[in-house]
């Protein structure tokens, strides 16, 4: 009849996690210090690695670390913490269970259990796990950094064995954490391995200014190595988390789950001029950095997860350090010289406010790619430097920059700059009644800024703006099967009282729509594209 019972419970179990497939699956993790989140007060670098474990996922997993310092599989249940995630279990949840540094403690009866008593409280987690239609997963207790004559002792012996043996015979998936981490640690030596765990020079942190030998505890460093061990064992042990795991080289997070607190740390991280790919994910939250990305760090993934927004507020005309103004250039909060960048997922927001040209993001590297990425100001938003702005100079080659579906907002030329530059499915915001590109497209360009099925719209009370005008005389901007609204004029587009520029910039639509189209309204001297003209209009970004 139990055997019966048991199966019922796993085929329970399998189904459920049938029916979570694609949808949000919820971690929760119950354990003791190695595993907890830890207090970041006074730059403490002491984490449990179930702190660094939420960046490891995609959006659709979502890590409740319930660890405690100090708790074993007796006290974790006394003191109603195990209760308070047994009452949130839902079917298809995972619990990831890890004791055993404290059970082992004999001198302490609040906490302590021996091997044969610790194994029946793991079953209990496991059953009642199962209760709920949730998933329970075991680990081993990760090694203690303990070496005699420069051999790693094992000082987990029947408990980590404990852990096993309930495993087997609840047929439950086992991430033998212990084992991972011994190997890990024993490759490494006795000096080597204290870079990760919570060995402190004296005076060297204020949290610990005395210092501190900690042979159990790990640091950011450690923690982020035996997370991603652990991680690295999903597809085999749990193969719906195992298909959501992200890879990063480098993570940013406001609550010291990443391995660097601001993206100015992460990019100085990046090795230079390296040909491989590094990949950063920002987590949620507002980074209030001014970044400035030199040539130097290219062939990056920049990934925001959750809502995250890099904010400064510098403007134009505001007077720097050396006494003179910081100019258009120097207003930028994140300025990209490096190439190869894809970025994903991020805002980047000049908060100056309506002061003149404020630029939110400057791009002089070539092979950028922003996908789902938000741009918000007011002047002078995004400026596409590229190759410079150079007035009928004849450049052949220029930096080439890739938006798709991002959203881009500003009040006057708040697009602009003399890169090649597509716009697809992204929506264009005027805040003001004003001019929405200024193009500086250098002579001899196959192309200047493109727009290609996005949506321009205005703001409550904004009805006159145009579609660009003119920052050189060689100005390339087409709009390709775009939605206009009813805030851009018929005329369409401005010359700024350059004359010659009517002759020489390049301004053309091909199939607008919305109650801003107005194809035989539009300046004499721009141009209504044929199919064929505007499909050599995108072969162009190609080149």
């Amino acid at each position: 009849m139990l055997e019966m019972k048991r199966i019922f419970l796993l085929i329970l179990c399998i189904l459920s996690s049938v029916f979570v497939c694609g949808q949000t699956l919820r971690v929760y993790l119950v354990g003791d210090s190695t595993c907890a989140t830890k207090e970041l007060a006074k730059q403490n670098p002491e984490r449990g690695w179930g702190h660094m474990f939420q960046p490891l996922f995609d959006a659709s997993v979502v890590v409740e670390n319930h660890a405690a310092n100090g708790r074993s599989t007796k006290s974790f249940r006394d003191e109603g913490r195990w209760a308070a995630v047994y009452d949130k279990l839902q079917p298809g949840d995972y619990v990831f269970i890890q004791f055993g540094h404290n059970d082992q403690k004999q001198n302490d009866s609040t906490r302590y259990a021996s091997s044969e008593q610790y194994a029946e409280n793991l079953r209990r987690y496991v059953r009642e796990t199962r209760e709920k239609g949730g998933i329970p997963v075991l680990l081993t207790p990760i090694v203690r950094r303990r070496f005699t004559d420069g051999v790693l002792v094992d000082t987990h012996g029947l408990y980590a064995a404990a852990v096993c043996r309930v495993a087997a015979g609840e047929c439950v998936p086992l991430i033998d954490a212990g084992q991972l981490t011994r190997a890990w640690v024993s490759s490494l030596g006795d000096e080597r391995s204290k870079a990760y765990y919570m060995w402190v020079a004296p005076g060297t942190n204020p949290r610990w200014p005395d210092g501190r030998a900690d042979n159990t505890h790990l640091n950011v460093r450690g923690a982020r190595a035996v997370a991603r061990m652990i991680a690295g064992q999903l597809p085999e042990a749990v193969p719906e988390l195992g298909r959501r795991l992200v890879d990063a080289d480098f993570v940013v997070a406001q609550d010291g789950s990443g391995d660097f607190f601001t993206l100015t740390e992460a990019v100085a991280a990046v090795p230079d001029f390296c040909r491989d790919t590094t990949r950063i994910t920002v987590c949620g939250g507002v980074y209030r950095e001014k970044i400035s990305i030199p040539a130097s760090k290219c062939n990056v993934v920049l990934e925001g997860r959750g809502d995250v927004t890099v904010t400064w507020d510098d403007y134009a005309a505001r007077v720097g350090a050396t006494g003179h103004p910081l100019g258009t250039s120097g207003s930028s909060t994140v300025y990209f010289g490096g190439d190869g960048w894809t970025v994903r997922n991020l805002t980047f927001e000049n908060a100056a406010g309506p002061v003149g040209q404020a630029v939110a993001v400057q791009c002089l590297g070539t092979g950028l790619h922003f996908i789902g990425c938000r741009f918000l100001g007011n002047q002078d938003t995004l400026y596409l430097y590229g190759a410079g702005n150079r007035d009928g100079q004849t450049v052949t080659e220029n930096a080439h920059i890739r938006f798709d579906d991002c959203y881009v907002e500003g009040t006057t030329d708040f697009i602009f700059g003399s890169a090649a530059a597509m716009f697809r499915r992204c929506e264009i915001r005027s805040k003001a009644d004003s001019y929405v590109t200024a193009a500086s497209t250098c002579r001899g360009q196959a192309c200047g800024l493109i727009f290609v099925e996005c949506r321009l719209t205005a703001a409550e009370g904004v009805t006159r703006c145009l579609l660009g005008r003119p920052w050189r005389d060689y100005a390339q901007t087409v709009f390709v099967g775009c939605y206009l609204g009813a805030h851009i004029v018929p005329e369409g587009w401005h010359d700024w009282s350059r004359a010659q520029a009517r002759r020489t910039a390049f301004y053309a639509e091909y199939h607008s729509e919305g109650p801003g189209a107005a194809p035989r309204s539009r300046v004499g001297w721009s141009r209504q594209l044929t199919g064929k003209e505007a499909r050599q209009a995108l072969a162009a970004f190609e080149k």
